[in-house]
């Protein structure tokens, strides 16, 4: 894991919600299928399409909990809509997304699903 998100993982780890939120067979073999690069991509379009505007298009119900490993990894890492942005990671609403903070948050949502991958199958 990225040692800048160590403390951000250990929080998450807190939340009764958050610990929910686990890739199933079906998303572990999407993401074998399409492989860390593509699943990067997935994470900047949906970022950059979904979530990077100051006001999102129905913010807080834009990212579906499943569907996708990287709505999934989303949800798991509060990464899914800006009040959570706002809660867990210090970024504030109202206020376009930088280049900076969609990368870290592609970064965040790699670093979970890397973890999930290398983790045990539920």
């Amino acid at each position: 894991m990225n040692n800048d998100f160590a403390p951000l993982f250990a929080r998450l780890q807190r939340s009764a919600f958050r610990q929910r939120f686990h890739l199933g067979a079906k998303e572990r073999q999407y993401c074998l299928d399409k492989g860390p690069d593509t699943l990067d991509r997935h994470a900047a379009d949906f970022i950059a399409k979904r979530l990077a505007a100051a006001y999102p298009t129905n913010d807080g119900k834009q990212t579906p909990m499943r569907g996708h490993p990287v709505f999934i990894a989303q949800h798991a890492t509060a990464t899914c809509c800006r009040g959570c942005l706002a809660k867990w990671h210090g970024i504030p609403p109202g206020v376009a997304l930088s280049e900076a903070e969609q990368a870290r948050i592609v970064s965040v949502i790699h670093c979970w699903l890397v973890q999930e991958m290398n983790g045990p199958s539920r």
